[in-house]
């Protein structure tokens, strides 16, 4: 019965429908409010040192290519086989920048309050793809309408307004009102920028420094989307083309709960797209899901080369399970605070050990 209740919630969900010649992936959810001695409870989802982001090059917002395209939100919770409560509650976010590890990268603080829904939606993630075969380029974060929308982090706004994707004023541009970020700091030398998508109204001008926090606008639905929410994008530019990567893996996660990432392939080697992967809680048994990322313009981290990401993850014992030619193949794993935990999957070989390719000298997050 759970599974058919969930069924008929997703597809009541609201989508983006962003026009491109790309393709595929899925998965999440979960939200935020710090609020003391409460235990999470509901819906699948979710730790010192702090680094100092090098600087980015600069570019002229004129020679920026508006080229990438995405999709969309849900947002529900409903009780656990015990009888208790249902809780937003969520950990405050670790300050930013944070980074323990050499591959980690989280600069970026959450777009939404934490006293609102913050947590990508479990189907509509970074690599899915949705309506006419289009990919998904980003997140989508479920919020009413005239939710503050705040800046990730400080930089200048090189957008403001309708016509992102073609960079002219469009009242017909997919992306709707929506604001983009050129941040004064990056990563190995590249630009870094963030989108913000589906705006019901824009408080900033093009030009406008602004600091993390700042107010961009009030969420909305605006450009194709059948539903209210943020649709946020991390960009990187790289050779003067702008490339999207995976806003989980930028995004600081609430304290003690960390994000799993993992390389999903097949047993030759070929990453497997849109493949099914449930992540279970031995501490509860809550269930979360993704699925690895679709063909597409869809670019991997250069350090995990990961196909799926699931963020906000409370920090403890799970079991990876994942169905593969008929044969369910499961893994343990441990899920760290504050950071990535990162796992392999070799199609008839099973889950493997891989190591992860080991950040340049010039590396410095």
């Amino acid at each position: 019965m759970l599974c058919g209740f969930l069924l008929l919630l997703l597809g009541a969900m609201p989508a983006c429908q962003l026009t491109s010649s790309l393709r595929t992936a899925t998965a999440l959810q979960w939200s935020s409010t710090p609020s003391p001695e409460r235990a999470v409870q509901g819906l699948s989802q979710a730790s010192t040192a702090t680094p100092t982001p090098q600087a980015a090059t600069t570019q002229d917002p004129g020679e920026i290519s508006f080229s990438n395209q995405p999709q969309d939100p849900l947002r529900f919770a409903f009780p656990t086989s015990v009888a208790v409560p249902i809780s937003a509650w969520r950990p405050a976010q670790y300050p930013i920048p944070w980074a323990l590890t050499p591959y980690d990268h989280f600069y970026l603080s959450r777009p939404i309050l934490a006293d609102e829904v913050n947590w990508p939606q479990p189907d509509y993630r970074y690599g899915g793809v949705f309506f006419e075969d289009i990919v998904h380029t980003g997140v989508d974060i479920s919020v009413p309408h005239g939710t503050p929308v705040l800046a990730s982090g400080s930089g200048k706004v090189v957008w403001a307004g309708y016509g992102f994707l073609s960079g002219s004023y469009d009242e017909t541009d997919p992306y709707g009102i929506s604001v983009l970020i050129r941040h004064d700091f990056g990563f190995q030398g590249t630009t870094l920028y963030t989108v913000y998508g589906h705006l019901e109204r824009v408080d900033v001008v093009k030009g406008q420094y602004v600091e993390t926090g700042t107010v961009l606008g009030l969420s909305g639905e605006t450009g194709k989307t059948t539903g209210p929410h943020l649709h946020f994008e991390v960009r990187l530019d790289e050779k003067g083309s702008l490339t999207t990567r995976n806003p989980e893996l930028w995004l600081v996660p609430p304290q003690g709960w960390g994000v799993l990432a993992g390389k999903v392939m097949n047993s030759n080697g070929a990453r497997l797209y849109g493949q099914l992967v449930m992540v279970k809680s031995k501490t509860n048994g809550q269930t979360w899901h993704a699925k690895t990322y679709n063909d597409g313009n869809i670019h991997a981290d250069p350090y995990y080369q990961e196909n799926l990401v699931i963020s906000d993850l409370p920090a403890g014992n799970y079991i990876i399970e994942i169905n593969h030619l008929a044969k369910i193949y499961s893994q343990e794993i441990i899920i760290q605070p504050g950071m990535v935990s990162y796992f392999t999957f070799r199609g008839r070989s099973g889950f493997t050990q891989e190591a992860l390719t080991a950040p340049g000298a010039d590396f410095s997050p």
